[in-house]
């Protein structure tokens, strides 16, 4: 795929809150680990918005923009806080009505650039950052003008991360409180986050 249209992100946005949906309550299980375990709720509720609030886009830059403004405005915490920033930062980066390869990688990376302004959390601290930070490496370090082999790195790169997560101690928020305890579970977050990136690739297969 050469082109990532409009509807064709649409579709990425309707396949990702589909499949974070499905696993909703694994979630919240592992989030109740070492956090408050309602991060399945929070990432279904935070997705719905986004979603919704991308239903009437037709161009990317204001739909993005939309899209970021929509999920902190109809939802609290940190997991909209971090979303709408992703989203945020994709604007900042995206024109038109669609975008080539090198287009894709820009929108990514400033989406990354955008959540690395609200979070000191960085990769290894056992947060989402620890999939969203390889997930936009690996697409910034595939070398192809095919948009769905963009995807599929990134996908790649963010389940490994998340999995390796699991190895982690926490180090950042509430969870770092667990100190040792911490490490044996993947997190909420990283996780959420890879199935994110895992249904962005699938949907343009």
């Amino acid at each position: 795929m050469d082109k990532l249209t409009i509807e064709c992100f649409k579709g990425m946005l309707n396949k990702a809150l589909e499949q974070i949906r499905e696993r909703e309550d694994e979630f919240s299980r592992l989030d109740a680990v070492i956090g408050d375990g309602d991060h399945g709720t929070a990432i279904v509720t935070a997705l719905s918005a986004v979603v919704k609030a991308a239903g009437n886009g037709s161009e990317f830059k204001s739909m993005l923009n939309d899209m970021g403004f929509g999920v902190m405005l109809e939802t609290s915490g940190s997991t909209s806080t971090l979303l709408g920033a992703f989203f945020l930062g994709m604007s900042d980066h995206a024109a038109g009505t669609e975008l080539d390869a090198a287009g894709v990688k820009a929108m990514f990376a400033g989406g990354l650039a955008n959540v690395q302004k609200q979070t000191q959390a960085k990769q290894g601290d056992k947060t989402m950052m620890d999939a969203l930070i390889p997930a936009v490496e690996a697409m910034k370090a595939t070398d192809s003008g095919d948009i769905s082999v963009l995807l599929d790195a990134a996908a790649k790169a963010a389940l490994q991360g998340a999995e390796d997560t699991v190895q982690m101690k926490a180090n950042f928020g509430r969870a770092r409180n667990y100190g040792e305890r911490s490490i044996g579970y993947a997190d909420s977050g990283a996780t959420s986050w890879s199935c994110m990136f895992a249904a962005f690739a699938e949907a343009v297969k």
